[in-house]
């Protein structure tokens, strides 16, 4: 089983600053695109922010302009750098990365931003 080590996440006041980041192991090949989904509490799992292997990125309409995804593709890691945090952006995050026609998932961290 694929593990994803991630880390950044905790705890920031409205207006604050996070920068979450994943890395893959280095047994996994032919990575497409790596990025973030999240989860508050009581909705879905959306997509934030991700990037493929030559550099494209999309984001949620909700973050755009506050986040910004990044990879270093030697390292097969993955980044995003999250500013202006709003309270609607609590939840727990979770990295992703799409290789061979699968998708591994990271176990999550947790983001809240207070009011």
């Amino acid at each position: 089983q694929v593990q994803l080590v991630e880390s950044g996440g905790g705890l920031v006041q409205a207006g604050g600053s996070l920068r979450l980041s994943c890395a893959a192991p280095k047994t996994i090949f032919n990575i497409n695109a790596m990025g973030w989904f999240r989860q508050a509490p009581g909705k879905q799992r959306e997509l934030v922010a991700g990037i493929t292997i030559g550099g494209s990125t999309h984001y949620a309409d909700s973050v755009k302009g506050r986040f910004t995804i990044s990879r270093d593709n030697a390292k097969s890691t993955v980044h995003l750098q999250m500013s202006s945090l709003e309270p609607e952006d609590t939840g727990v995050y979770y990295c992703y990365v799409d290789f061979n026609k699968n998708t591994a998932w990271g176990q999550g961290t947790q983001v809240t931003v207070s009011s």
